[in-house]
């Protein structure tokens, strides 16, 4: 069993009485075994595994659990275990509520919220740039996530002090935007979170005898007050302080913090043996670490025993020669490549580490590189099928029109709430059969202190398109009357028609994949994106990477075509589409990544680069909020992924940006370098 192997520590922890228990697990300590033990532990109590809720913070690490699980128990008991993600565990549960939802992705709503926030005017009231929508999204779910009792006024006013002049407009475009979500009842991660703490705190029947939490210094104040509406007796949390590193991203380190201060029967136990790293390596990150403030005691014990190479710093006069040896390096390296890490603080240092292996001839796989799914060509064609499917899915009508010359976001959303209207609430029968005695004008709406100035519009006659080759039916269409619609915009339209016309008469996905892999309207976005794709600095295309573009593109297509042949159901396959994870695979070779994409990995052999003052730690992010100590905790995260060897550098020379730069200070902390070598 499960508890059989665990060490004193972990064993103790694992039968922790039931009540509210923190496990601080510093890096390498066997917390995976330690949370799959105490699921066992309650399982041999008697407690049902419908009873069991574990959030982790990836669907993977909830998956790798309950199949450690699955050598103990009959799968009859670990399916009914409710485990995933935060945001996976609540869309689960509001579904079983009857709670029906269209999750989107957050790069669609940007989208969305861009159509709204292009239709306001800013410059009345100032000549500053206002925030886009992207950036506006980005400011407003950092706010849901951690600033749960709090307005958005007041929050962005505090925040945001030189764009508070347009707080007012931001705060209603945001109004707005939550009103288009429900009427297309569409929501995001944050919503899923957001609905289910709602339904809880309304009464909903949902209760679980304990719930173990993963990862816990990630939570943020959001995913805080949603583990506080479950209202559970005992809570099983396991994280460590010193891993704490999406403060960025709302994650709030007082809620691991104030453990033992919120709970009157808190038990904290420490997981104190290292199984991953070298005695020296652990040595290093240790010292580091201790300038951080100690939330909890810990006394770390090295598992592993052996000779192993000291932590070696390279340092280079020119940033360009740091990657080039490196990249050398490796070539001679004795550990296999998938064993083999470069670990970066900004992108920037990625680029230049890609180039070099690749001159070399080293294959290497980047985290947070695009998916085939997340490939625009695939997007679009998902997008396509997507308006077919969903009648009222706004955001893939949107997505479409962004391939159009001179039809914007705005203009997008005015066609679709047009066609919404000709087809009383459904877009295709408003775009394929029309109702002519719907009055699609637009409601004046206008106010000086929200920047809405909005016309009537203005129609126009369609005589203006009779040349561009329309059958008689779609020349008839009122959506034509709108003076706005350019002829681009009119063709465009035009070809979206004729593929929602042809799918109406297929049944099978491989099928309709198909039809719209060969209809002219993909073929106008494919000339797009590899148009784009060919184009060079000097702005002129290349004909040959146009080609080549073209048909890379193409092989993608193909594969969705093939895909799409394992299923009979349209529906359910693009349910596959929109809604399959976001963890990808990534190939193999070297592994570069982020600190954040780092965490929870290990490898035999890992590089930790520019480490430079102001690069590592990043002086522009913690200006922007971030923290001097939580620069530290990104250290001591990217150092203990270490197993075997570790080597740590910096170049004192940039010769691109002209910059000189000095050791970082972590490089100090750890008695590897002193301040003012160069």
């Amino acid at each position: 069993m499960p508890l059989s192997k665990l060490n004193k520590e972990q064993y103790t922890a694992a039968t922790a009485p039931a009540g509210h228990s923190l496990v601080i697990a510093s890096a390498g300590t066997g917390k995976t075994s330690t949370i799959v033990a105490r699921i066992a532990h309650l399982l041999n109590l008697g407690t049902s595994p419908d009873k069991i809720l574990l959030l982790t913070f990836t669907n993977k690490a909830a998956s790798e659990m309950i199949e450690r699980l699955n050598r103990f128990f009959d799968k009859k008991i670990t399916q009914n275990i409710t485990a995933g993600t935060f945001h996976a565990v609540s869309y689960m549960l509001l579904k079983k509520l009857g709670i029906n939802i269209t999750l989107k992705q957050p790069s669609e709503l940007k989208t969305l919220l861009k159509s709204l926030i292009d239709r306001r005017k800013f410059h009345h009231l100032s000549d500053l740039k206002p925030y886009g929508g992207a950036y506006l999204y980005d400011v407003y779910s950092l706010y849901q996530n951690s600033a749960v009792n709090e307005n958005f006024y007041e929050y962005f006013c505090a925040r945001n002090e030189e764009q508070a002049i347009y707080a007012e407009i931001y705060e209603d475009v945001l109004k707005e935007f939550e009103e288009q979500k429900s009427q297309f009842g569409y929501a995001d991660f944050n919503d899923l979170l957001i609905k289910m703490r709602e339904a809880l705190k309304g009464g909903a029947d949902v209760k679980f005898d304990e719930i173990l939490i993963d990862e816990y210094q990630d939570t943020n104040t959001l995913q805080g007050s949603l583990i506080d509406a479950f209202s559970t007796k005992s809570l099983f949390c396991v994280g460590d302080f010193d891993q704490s590193i999406y403060a960025f991203n709302g994650a709030n380190i007082e809620i691991i913090g104030s453990f033992k201060d919120r709970f009157k029967d808190a038990r904290i136990y420490a997981l104190n043996v290292n199984y991953r790293s070298s005695g020296q390596i652990l040595a290093l990150a240790n010292k580091v670490i201790a300038n951080n403030p100690r939330l909890y005691p810990k006394n770390l014990i090295v598992s592993r025993e052996g000779k192993f190479k000291n932590p070696t710093l390279l340092v280079y006069n020119e940033l360009f020669d740091q990657y080039a040896n490196i990249a050398d390096i490796i070539s001679l390296s004795p550990f296999n490549r998938e064993n083999i890490a470069i670990i970066f603080r900004n992108n920037s240092s990625a680029d230049g580490l890609e180039v070099a292996l690749r001159e070399r001839g080293i294959a290497s796989k980047r985290k947070g590189g695009v998916s085939f799914f997340e490939s625009r060509e695939i997007k679009a064609m998902i997008d396509l099928l997507g308006i077919y499917v969903n009648p009222k899915d706004i955001m893939a009508f949107i997505h479409v029109c962004e391939y159009a010359k001179g039809v914007g976001a705005a203009m997008s959303k005015e066609i679709f709430d047009a066609l919404l209207k000709l087809g009383h609430g459904d877009i295709i029968k408003g775009l394929l059969s029309p109702d002519e005695s719907v009055n699609i004008k637009g409601v004046k709406r206008q106010n000086y202190q929200l920047g809405l100035f909005d016309d009537f519009d203005d129609f126009s006659e369609v005589t203006r398109f009779k040349t561009l080759g329309f059958s008689q039916n779609f020349l008839a269409h009122p959506i034509l009357k709108k003076e706005k619609l350019s002829e681009n915009g009119a063709l465009f339209l035009y070809e979206i028609y004729n593929l929602m016309a042809n799918l109406k008469h297929i049944n099978r996905p491989s099928q309709m994949v198909d039809e719209i892999k060969n209809s002219k309207i993909f073929s106008l976005i494919v000339d797009n994106l590899a148009t784009k794709r060919a184009t060079l600095k000097s702005g002129n295309v290349d004909i040959s990477l146009k080609n080549e573009a073209t048909e890379r593109i193409e092989r993608k297509a193909l594969m969705l075509v093939n895909m799409s042949k394992n299923y009979s159901d349209t529906h359910k396959f693009y349910n596959f589409l929109t809604l399959g994870s976001n963890e990808m695979s990534e190939g193999e070779g070297i592994s570069l990544l982020s600190v954040h994409a780092s965490k929870g990995l290990e490898f035999s052999q890992v590089f930790v680069v520019d480490l430079a003052q102001n690069r590592f730690p990043n002086l522009k992010l913690m200006s922007m909020g971030g923290s001097l100590e939580e620069e530290r905790r990104l250290f001591y995260v990217a150092v203990t992924r270490a197993k075997d060897e570790l080597y740590l550098s910096y170049a004192k020379f940039d010769k691109l940006k002209k910059v000189n730069y000095q050791p970082s200070c972590f490089l100090v902390e750890a008695g590897m370098a002193k301040v003012g070598d160069f």
